[in-house]
């Protein structure tokens, strides 16, 4: 069997928690490049601060931006001291606690969300920590999960309940969160019309498949026939190519003349972003995460206001936005999990993100 599959031992295996040892084994880069700058390391152990914990990592997701960008030396807002260990969405066992810690255990199965904000300041004192200006992420300002041991803040694990894999978790530790605070900022009603842009990728199923579980209809979009397919049969509704010049058309006539309630458009493509403002309905909002495909785009202020429309964006979750996505993954929700790799194979996976034939999360397994 593959180890690049979707079920097996490896994936589904939450690791005994060791004991950490003075140095420890990751995977780094020493220089940009090409996935094969990824290569093999021994490096000093973290030792956890008071108000942190050291978790044994189990699975790690693999991210465009976060991870393919800064190993190539593209990424649009980071600087990197090297050599650098990446890794932002993990999972694994606590190992080891800081003297300040009071709730996690050693042995506990978490999920890491990787946005440290300084939790001080006044957008994390009103529960805005994804506005906060010294607002860390790891694995790209802070060592990353692609190493045996990461330390990391305490407040940012959470419990992972029975019957989740840690794929499963190092899927929702970051894309759970970001999803339902897009849809919390827009102003989420079930029933409402909602659309997903690029919905096959990593952020974008997890948006489209929360929504319908939270009771949206759901349009998820991808330009390919075989990515629609997939997403039909993860339980979204309907499905449209978003590059089709008849697109809002199309959204018109699935939501018999509505149009779209809240859209979520994480590519920042100029032509597909104002596809997506002709098929918004009255009253209803745009929400970006990402702007992968572009940057700037043009808006129609005159129909923006006169329609009582918004474009709202949403830099990363929050704790609340965390309590509320693990929530409905006790009742029932799971993400869309692509494939796995062992970690020893992080070029290959870095490979097979780049190919954009994944639907849903790619990750890197720490189990043989």
């Amino acid at each position: 069997m593959s180890a690049a599959t979707r079920v097996t031992t490896g994936a589904d295996a939450w690791p005994v928690p060791v004991a950490p040892g003075a140095e420890m084994s990751a995977v780094v880069f020493s220089e940009f490049g090409p996935p094969e700058v990824l290569h093999r390391a021994t490096i000093a152990t973290p030792q956890p601060a008071p108000d942190e914990v050291l978790v044994q990592v189990a699975a790690v997701s693999v991210g465009r931006l976060l991870d393919l960008r800064a190993r190539a030396g593209t990424h649009p807002y980071a600087r990197f001291v090297l050599p650098h260990v990446l890794g932002a969405e993990h999972a694994g066992v606590v190992a080891a606690v800081g003297s300040g810690v009071t709730s996690s255990r050693v042995g506990d199965r978490v999920a890491v969300f990787p946005s440290v904000c300084c939790g001080g300041c006044r957008y994390c004192l009103r529960g805005q920590a994804e506005a906060c200006q010294s607002l860390q992420l790891i694995g790209t300002h802070r060592p990353g999960a692609y190493a045996d041991y990461v330390a990391v803040p305490e407040r940012n694990v959470t419990p992972v309940p029975d019957g989740i894999s840690p794929v499963e978790a190092a899927a929702l530790a970051l894309s759970g969160p970001v999803a339902r605070n897009q849809l919390t900022q827009a102003g989420f009603e079930p029933g409402m019309w909602v659309l997903v842009q690029g919905a096959a990728s990593a952020l974008g199923s997890t948006t489209a498949t929360l929504a319908a579980h939270l009771g949206a209809r759901v349009i998820a979009t991808s330009r390919s026939a075989e990515k629609r397919s997939r997403l039909e049969a993860a339980g979204i509704e309907f499905t449209l190519d978003g590059t089709s010049p008849t697109f809002a058309a199309d959204v018109l006539d699935v939501t018999g003349g509505h149009g779209i309630d809240i859209a979520i458009d994480d590519l920042g493509e100029p032509a597909m972003f104002a596809a997506t403002l002709d098929a918004l309905a009255v009253a209803g909002s745009v929400v970006t995460s990402g702007a992968f495909l572009g940057g700037g785009a043009s808006v129609d202020l005159l129909r923006l206001y006169s329609r009582c429309q918004r474009v709202i964006g949403v830099r990363t979750g929050n704790p609340e936005s965390v309590r509320a996505s693990w929530a409905e993954v006790a009742r029932g929700f799971r993400p869309v999990v692509d494939r796995w790799f062992p970690l020893d194979r992080a070029a290959e996976a870095h490979h097979h993100v780049e190919s954009d034939t994944n639907v849903g999360r790619v990750a890197l397994v720490t189990q043989p």
